[in-house]
């Protein structure tokens, strides 16, 4: 069971900021109470600190959290890998359902999604912080919960282009410097594994599925940036609908023909609890029965691969670009094991069972 730090029963004085200008995200300022003014004394003797969230909003914390809510499963995962899971006391439905690991009741879900929170629940529970990203409703949170003395940090663990930031930015609001530093030093390895490999490559075409037949990820989304990273040409990649790092769209089934990838990749929803057999071999059928699908190179090469999104989006992507560059050029990678960096993610840093690679990620066969 996860074990739960006792808040502390006075409230904290108001602590004056420091004068920070708008930075990264991450940006922090330790604020140093004046010998014998006893500032901190309400939070075990911590100084209050100032962050910089990832909207460039100045947050003013009492120190280090002690009681978190956290939305968004991929910043809870975030918080257990630094090593700050046991403080989170409140968190969405999402990542309950996606994390089972972390034992999460009922009374401790205060939001079905991003958007629709419950209040009087986040206040009942007292947290110290408010975590959430920036496609949340950070901006009603910060509204509704100023007059309790609740601030909120907005922080994307989601986002690719911010994984530093974030986790640098959660290492500070939870005091775990060192968690962090650990995190992203994991992803650096990963990557460097990675670009040290694919300098020289070929680019190979891909197509990448997320959850809905024909989905899939254009420039800006994390989906297209872990395909170039991996070494590969996204076969969509010259679509752009101007949208932010989400962008996706359904494309024309015909147009997957005609445009011929050498990799697909169909990665459906997230979840930490195996989906068993059964999931992958229905989602194979489905994909090769489309009309047309048989004439494909991935298809007639045997490149085609079913994933669940829990394990090739976690670390912000990092193990799935890991995995298809390991598919993209396999020559290249050939001592490389990316169901080894898998295990360690789970294991390592999020502190679950591993099943093994193939209860998450499975190349897949036409059995017609």
């Amino acid at each position: 069971m996860r074990q739960r730090h006792a808040r502390a029963s006075a409230l904290l004085a108001p602590v004056v900021a420091l004068a920070l200008g708008v930075g990264a995200c991450g940006t922090v300022t330790e604020e140093s109470p004046e010998e014998g003014s006893g500032s901190g004394a309400g939070n075990g003797g911590a100084e209050g600190l100032t962050v910089v969230d990832d909207v460039g909003r100045t947050v003013e914390l009492d120190g280090p959290a002690e009681r978190a809510v956290i939305l968004n499963s991929y910043g809870n995962e975030f918080a257990q890998a630094i090593g700050a899971g046991d403080r989170v006391v409140g968190y969405d439905r999402v990542s309950a359902s996606r994390l089972p690991y972390l034992e999460i009741s009922d009374d401790e879900v205060v939001s079905e999604d991003l958007q629709e929170i419950n209040y009087e629940s986040v206040v009942e529970l007292d947290p110290d912080v408010f975590i959430l990203p920036r496609n949340g409703a950070w901006q009603e949170a910060s509204e509704q919960l100023e007059s309790f003395g609740i601030p909120v940090v907005v922080a994307t663990a989601w986002d690719f282009d911010v994984f530093h930031e974030t986790v640098d930015l959660l290492g500070q609001v939870f005091g775990e410097p060192e968690g962090a530093e650990r995190v992203a030093g994991f992803y650096d390895e990963i990557f460097g594994v990675i670009s040290e490999r694919v300098a020289d490559v070929e680019p190979v075409r891909v197509y990448w599925e997320t959850e809905q037949p024909y989905l899939t990820g254009l420039p800006g989304s994390g989906f297209d940036q872990i395909i170039v990273a991996a070494g590969g040409e996204n076969v969509f990649g010259d679509l752009d609908t101007g949208g932010d790092e989400q962008a996706e769209t359904t494309v024309d089934p015909a147009s997957i023909l005609e445009r011929d990838p050498e990799v697909v990749v169909h990665e459906f929803g997230p979840s930490a609890e195996p989906t068993g057999q059964d999931r992958f071999d229905t989602l194979a059928g489905e994909l090769f029965g489309r009309a047309g699908w048989e004439s494909l190179s991935a298809v007639e090469d045997g490149r085609v691969f079913v994933t669940n999104g829990w394990a090739t989006s976690g670390l912000s992507k990092a193990i799935g670009a890991l995995y298809l560059a390991s598919w993209l050029h396999p020559d290249a990678f050939a001592d490389v094991d990316p169901d080894a960096y898998l295990a360690r993610w789970v294991e390592e840093f999020q502190g679950a069972d591993f099943p093994g690679a193939d209860a998450y990620i499975q190349r897949v066969a036409d059995s017609r």
